[in-house]
């Protein structure tokens, strides 16, 4: 029998199809593995940080898609001087891009599927570490990274890029009471974090995100950090194609307007072929793994 996955006529002995997708998933679980070595175990719903049904268990559990909106994220996020100036004056980017994604996707999964304590626990760690960091820009403007503002700003950047990308691949018809709920849930994380104010609606970020645009700007960090996270060596030579098509999804997510700051090209004949086949990453990776944390 053909696999409807691998298609039409494709026909593989169960054992293979089964062996595949350990590999698959395999590799996807190692891409994502703390570099700490800190594990995150799923918890029932009721135990969560978040209140059981939360729309962000099922968001956070599409794995292309998160990856997709945590690429377009952090393009979005660096466009702030404050907040590239934290991972320019204290970050080890330049020599382990991988292991600052991987610890940001960790922070993500065990706040969002780990058990309560484990989460504040996570929180608290990462507010210390904000406390530690402050400096000056190049034009002598003070920063601090646990300014409520700039986390505000970070916070809001985030969940709108993994709402944009879930609704892009995952459900385009997603309710817009459904849409603010995710806001919402993830502005409450925000504040645990402590951002403030922090817009609770799609809406309402989206015109946040608008205001701030005078000051955001591109300059030789942005170039240099931007160049690092995306052509950052794939974790092994097979993955390196679903690497590129995942950064390209992620430059095509952004707002028209950031990706002329960048300099990226705007969307063209790519496009069609860039999102297909990330809608297909999607499907092969929903498929490969198959016991969804927010079971």
């Amino acid at each position: 029998m053909a696999d409807p996955l691998l298609g039409r006529g494709a026909v593989f002995p169960h054992h293979g199809v089964m062996a595949l997708r350990d590999r698959i998933a395999a590799q996807v679980r190692a891409s994502f593995a703390d570099p700490s070595g800190r594990k995150v175990t799923p918890a029932r719903q009721d135990a969560r940080l978040l209140p059981p049904g939360s729309v962000a268990f099922d968001v956070h559990a599409d794995v292309t898609t998160m990856m997709i909106g945590g690429i377009s994220s952090l393009l979005l996020q660096m466009l702030h001087p404050k907040a590239l100036a934290g991972v320019w004056d204290f970050s080890n980017f330049r020599d382990d891009m991988g292991g600052r994604l991987r610890r940001t996707a960790a922070f993500i999964a065990v706040t969002t599927f780990g058990e309560k304590h484990a989460a504040e626990v996570a929180i608290a760690r990462v507010r210390s570490i904000h406390d530690r960091v402050e400096g000056l820009l190049p034009d002598g403007t003070a920063y601090r990274a646990a300014d409520p503002g700039l986390l505000a700003f970070v916070g809001a950047v985030e969940a709108l890029s993994f709402l944009g990308a879930w609704m892009r691949y995952r459900d385009p018809l997603m309710r817009r009471r459904d849409q603010d709920r995710y806001m919402a849930e993830m502005a409450e994380v925000s504040r645990l974090l402590g951002a403030a104010p922090v817009p609770e609606t799609r809406a309402g970020a989206i015109d946040y995100i608008r205001s701030m645009r005078p000051e955001l700007r591109v300059d030789d960090r942005t170039r240099e950090v931007s160049r690092l996270m995306l052509t950052a060596p794939p974790p092994s030579p097979a993955a390196a194609p679903a690497q590129r098509l995942l950064v390209e999804a992620g430059i095509d997510l952004l707002p028209d307007w950031a990706r002329r700051m960048h300099g990226f090209s705007g969307p063209g004949l790519a496009t069609p072929v860039v999102r297909a086949g990330a809608g297909g990453m999607s499907m092969v990776l929903r498929w490969a793994l198959k016991a969804p944390l927010s079971t």
